[in-house]
């Protein structure tokens, strides 16, 4: 039986096509800007468990089961949300150049016999982004709708230099956490 995956992410519907698990893709959208959080394991807890309520409302769990996750940013104490122009989007990535961004992904899945709720977290330790490379991505408008303005299977991939937990968790679903329970 395919779940219901409530996310308009294409990411996240790629991850689930190739660890080969059968989905819908549908998700009734949450307003994030109205959340108030001290963390931001709390943020992207809050926001999940926003998205959840409303799909659950629209949707409920009896057909299919549901699956919601959302993803936040972090890096040097700060929440990276989404940049809303590109010179935000520049701030956003310098915060990361050089430095230690987390990257946290919160699901919850809902089917008849369980529920599971799962805070993950990925760390990149970044080499500082050359400037021109920079501009380029920045010109290129990818960034747009990404967390923290950040890609790690593309701009940023680059200048990792460690890694510490799953790929699949910093694209925005921990597919792997996920497989467990299916």
């Amino acid at each position: 039986m395919p779940i219901r995956l409530c996310s308009s992410s294409e990411t996240r519907a790629q991850l689930l096509r190739e660890a080969g698990i059968a989905f819908i893709q549908e998700s009734v959208e949450f307003d994030e800007e109205s959340i108030a959080a001290s963390s931001p394991k709390n943020f992207v807890y809050q926001a999940t468990v926003g998205k959840y309520e409303a799909n659950l409302k629209a949707y409920g769990f009896e057909d299919y089961p549901l699956l919601v996750a959302d993803t936040v940013v972090t890096s040097q104490n700060q929440i990276l949300r989404k940049a809303k122009c590109k010179d935000d989007a520049r701030n956003i990535l310098m915060t990361q150049s050089g430095n230690i961004t987390s990257i946290i992904t919160c699901l919850i899945y809902h089917a008849k016999d369980k529920k599971i709720v799962d805070i993950s977290k990925t760390d990149y330790l970044f080499a500082d982004f050359d400037a021109d490379d920079l501009e380029s991505y920045l010109e290129s408008g990818r960034w747009r709708g990404k967390a923290g303005a950040c890609m790690v299977e593309g701009f940023c991939k680059s200048y990792i230099k460690e890694v510490r937990g799953y790929e699949s968790t910093a694209m925005g679903l921990s597919v792997e956490v996920l497989q467990r329970f299916m």
